[in-house]
């Protein structure tokens, strides 16, 4: 692969990890969260999202295809980095590693959700509603599983952001990415805290 083409697939991939898969994540956590007003409130909100005008073109080409070129991607970039985290000890540099862990867990945990929902529907198996998401979490390690694939994916998103600003030339000096640091760290516990009260809810 060429530089050039390495080096605008990278922008891309930085791209749509945040338009529109970032997006999504923050909508998706909203309208689980509504299952802390109950069940109706849940159902409510999932059905206004299904019933959308064309929600299969909006699926395959706001969602899937962006998140599948994400994904594996992704996984090319994290298994060519050159991560030393001994050698180069900084937060920042964590944090790096952190994102391409993450980026592989989420490979395997957002496979495995589209499995458990999206799929069970599309066959007829199951729907995908309230008590769907009750029978999945009431197994104690689907629950923790579930908890590790919210913070991995709101972690990789807000860490995320941190990146595409750097990448994309809008945090150029050493202040403006502190101050980034910090915004996307509060991000990151933000989105935490929604998702990980969803998940209590069904609980």
């Amino acid at each position: 692969m060429s530089k050039d083409s390495d080096f605008y697939l990278r922008r891309l991939h930085s791209l749509l990890g945040i338009i529109p898969i970032g997006l999504f994540l923050t909508q998706h956590l909203v309208i689980n969260y509504f299952a802390t007003r109950g069940a109706a409130s849940f159902e409510t909100a999932a059905h206004f999202m299904e019933n959308l005008p064309f929600r299969l073109f909006l699926e395959w080409f706001v969602i899937f295809l962006p998140l599948m070129f994400h994904a594996f991607y992704g996984l090319y970039i994290g298994f060519t980095a050159k991560n030393n985290p001994k050698r180069f000890g900084t937060f920042r540099n964590w944090l790096f590693v952190l994102q391409r862990f993450s980026g592989v867990f989420l490979v395997v945990f957002i496979a495995w959700h589209i499995f458990e929902t999206r799929f069970q529907a599309a066959i007829g198996a199951k729907e995908v509603n309230f008590n769907m998401m009750a029978d999945i979490l009431a197994n104690p390690f689907m629950f923790a599983f579930y908890v590790a694939g919210v913070v991995a994916a709101t972690f990789h998103f807000a860490n995320g952001i941190w990146s595409f600003l750097v990448s994309w030339g809008i945090t150029q000096s050493p202040r403006s990415q502190h101050i980034s640091t910090y915004v996307t760290i509060g991000i990151f516990l933000a989105l935490s805290v929604v998702g990980i009260q969803a998940l209590l809810a069904f609980v």
